[in-house]
């Protein structure tokens, strides 16, 4: 994307059922997931349905794919209910069924324990994972082995991410607002960050995705700092949006320069160090989403549809500062609710379920040619 590039509405998209979750391909192709179980393939710039796959049983909650230059490139993980399911997309069958997937692993401790993201690791060796229970974990798929944190989130464990270039460390943030760093070799907790007061009740009363608090019409946000979504840099920085309208940005975890074109990656990865971080409110309403588009900038989104670009920048003092990009804003058009934004390099789908009640995407881009 273009540094100064301002999006621009070039699909809208339609499903029977609200669009749950979003993912694109590395052949930047777009995977739509919805809370009928049914998820779709779209070829962009075509607008129909290429590749289906219906009656997986519950709501599909997140997709992930391999990378680019990957033998595996069209093999999805996708969460549903309590367990994930592989499936190649690239099936000669346009339309499959949950019969047609080449796995399917259980990770649900019970009835209520749904998994809410997942991520595949660079190296395609391990599967990360969040549920409602709070627990946070990866599967390493060759063996399907699960491998639980011991450490869990006081309530719901909403967002998980992968630490580029630490291939045994995964961040996690959750409905206590805290945000957890392991390292899951050894199953233990590097570091974390509290952004205020846990909720230990929330568990109790089965709060649920549905039940974020909406955005308050006087201005003042009466939710509690519910950590809704993360994002982790290639070079280290995290990002976090929460449900009273704050994107967290800590770059305590920045591979900095140490010579011409390399990076120099410190021993130790400390992203959630307090000093080195900056809480700005970006909304009166939650952050829904929030995605790197590159090293230093990120895309943010807001329940009721508000779309942002910021980049990341060092003040004299080394102080960290989050700058809205020129022309960086826009709204949504026919969604009512987000309920999840994808990124490729040069497009972002917002997505969730308009008045009418039925499911949208809406895709924009930027004019690459600045």
């Amino acid at each position: 994307m273009a540094n100064n590039a301002s999006p621009a509405l070039k699909h809208t998209l339609h499903t029977p059922a609200h669009v749950s979750s979003l993912h694109y391909t590395s052949e930047e192709h777009l995977l739509v997931g919805s809370d009928d179980g049914s998820l779709r393939l779209y070829r962009l710039p075509d607008s129909k349905v290429a590749k289906a796959v219906r009656g997986l049983g519950a709501e599909i909650s997140s997709i992930t794919s391999a990378r680019a230059g990957s033998n595996k490139t069209g093999e999805l993980w996708v969460a549903c209910g309590r367990r994930v399911l592989r499936i190649d997309i690239e099936s000669p069958k346009i339309i499959q069924s949950a019969d047609d997937a080449m796995d399917s692993i259980e990770i649900g401790e019970d009835e209520e324990d749904l998994i809410n993201e997942i991520m595949l690791s660079s190296n395609q060796k391990h599967l990360a994972f969040s549920t409602d229970s709070g627990a946070m974990g990866v599967i390493e798929l060759a063996t399907h082995r699960i491998s639980r944190m011991r450490t869990r989130h006081n309530s719901i464990c909403g967002a998980v991410s992968f630490i580029p270039d630490r291939p045994s460390e995964i961040i996690s943030g959750g409905y206590d607002s805290a945000l957890l760093h392991f390292d899951f070799a050894q199953g233990n907790i590097l570091s974390r960050h509290d952004f205020g007061e846990s909720f230990h009740n929330l568990r109790e009363s089965k709060l649920t995705r549905e039940a974020v608090p909406p955005p308050q019409d006087s201005g003042v946000s009466l939710s509690p700092p519910f950590v809704l979504c993360l994002s982790v840099s290639s070079v280290g920085i995290i990002a976090a949006g929460t449900a009273d309208g704050h994107l967290w940005i800590g770059t305590g975890g920045e591979k900095k320069p140490s010579g011409a074109g390399k990076n120099k990656r410190t021993r130790k990865w400390e992203g959630l160090r307090e000093e080195d971080s900056v809480s700005t409110k970006v909304a009166e309403g939650p952050v829904v989403a929030v995605r790197f588009i590159d090293r230093m900038d990120l895309l943010a989104c807001t329940l009721l549809g508000t779309i942002t670009r910021y980049t990341v920048a060092t003040a004299a003092d080394e102080s960290t500062q989050l700058e809205t990009k020129a022309v960086s804003t826009t709204e949504v058009t026919s969604i009512a609710k987000v309920n999840g934004m994808a990124t490729s390099s040069r497009s972002a789908a917002v997505a969730g379920f308009g008045k009418d009640g039925k499911g949208v995407v809406e895709v924009y881009q930027w004019d690459t040619s600045a």
